[in-house]
């Protein structure tokens, strides 16, 4: 997985366009998305009391569409403050705002907000199954046929997350790697807030069958890790939250959004006979909105938000 997404040939550092060629994140999906994040990002402002500098991380970035659509509304007293970071293995985009910056590592003393919009889903983990003797093994995957094999025992590392947090029999993703990066990143937070969103799952409700994929080009596919496609598996969102060691709040994105003004609400047709043109506006901002909530779409994903030095804590996603 690692070489397949992040090697010399792999999926995320291959020239393209980028990611959204592939898939559809809610950061494609509608400046919606980014104006409920702008909410965010002023309530976080508040909490900090308005610092000097109010940095905004956007980690695994893609193409920096998230830090664009930001930049452009960011109010004034808050973009002469805010300092735009996309972390990202490629090398920046050409024509990228020269107000964002680009850099490969998270970095260090944040004080603002830090956002990963399907991130840790990309983040390397090993699959394990069981053989006919109900023991746990690696599952070994062919890089050039996708065919997978049952390799040696795992672990004991292994074996102890799997233990706390994927108890099940039968297949299951190891996610220790995740929930070491996340708490990595939420780490380089001095003051402010660090918001997670990804499809995931939580103890009570592992995927009996596992989550591993890939993508390629709009269209589920096999998930070979030759870098032709994306390979992901969903997060358990209780392990990464339990990693981090901070306080946290933890929602499904439809709630998330709704709290922050998006409702997907379909216009009055009273505005039809008044506003034509605006209704149909309007008509289109809720399809989008609808879009970003429905709970059997991008709604059902997690939004996973720390607190790090701030006394208001809970107040961000009322």
């Amino acid at each position: 997985m690692a070489a397949g997404l992040y090697g010399p040939a792999g999926f995320f550092k291959r020239a393209s366009t980028g990611p959204a060629e592939h898939f559809r994140t809610s950061v494609h999906a509608s400046p919606l998305f980014a104006g409920a994040l702008l909410r965010l990002v002023e309530r976080v402002d508040t909490a900090l009391g308005h610092p000097k500098v109010f940095d905004l991380v956007d980690v695994g970035a893609g193409r920096g569409e998230l830090l664009s659509t930001l930049r452009d509304l960011l109010p004034a007293g808050l973009a002469e403050r805010a300092r735009l970071t996309a972390v990202e293995v490629v090398p920046r985009p050409a024509g990228l705002d020269p107000a964002i910056g680009w850099h490969p590592d998270i970095p260090g003393n944040i004080v603002g907000l830090l956002i990963a919009t399907e991130w840790l889903d990309n983040v390397p983990l090993d699959v394990a199954d069981v053989d006919d003797h109900g023991r746990l093994r690696k599952v070994l995957v062919d890089p050039v046929t996708g065919t997978e094999t049952l390799g040696g025992p795992i672990d004991a590392a292994d074996l102890f997350w799997l233990s706390r947090w994927w108890p099940q029999p039968g297949r299951a993703e190891i996610g220790w790697p995740r929930d070491a990066a996340w708490a990595d990143a939420v780490g380089q937070i001095r003051r402010g807030c660090a918001l997670a969103v990804d499809y995931g799952h939580r103890r009570d409700r592992r995927p009996a069958l596992g989550t591993l994929t890939g993508y390629r080009g709009g269209r589920q596919v096999v998930p070979m890790p030759d870098g032709s496609c994306d390979v992901t598996a969903h997060v358990a969102m209780d392990a990464v939250a339990a990693a981090a060691g901070t306080p946290y709040a933890i929602s499904t994105q439809r709630e998330a959004l709704k709290a922050l003004g998006v409702d997907g609400a379909r216009p009055s047709l009273d505005l039809a006979h008044s506003d034509p043109g605006g209704y149909v506006r309007a008509l289109a901002a809720a399809g989008a909105a609808a879009e970003l909530i429905e709970p059997a779409g991008l709604g059902g994903h997690w939004w996973l938000l720390h607190s790090v030095g701030l006394e208001a804590r809970g107040s961000m996603l009322p």
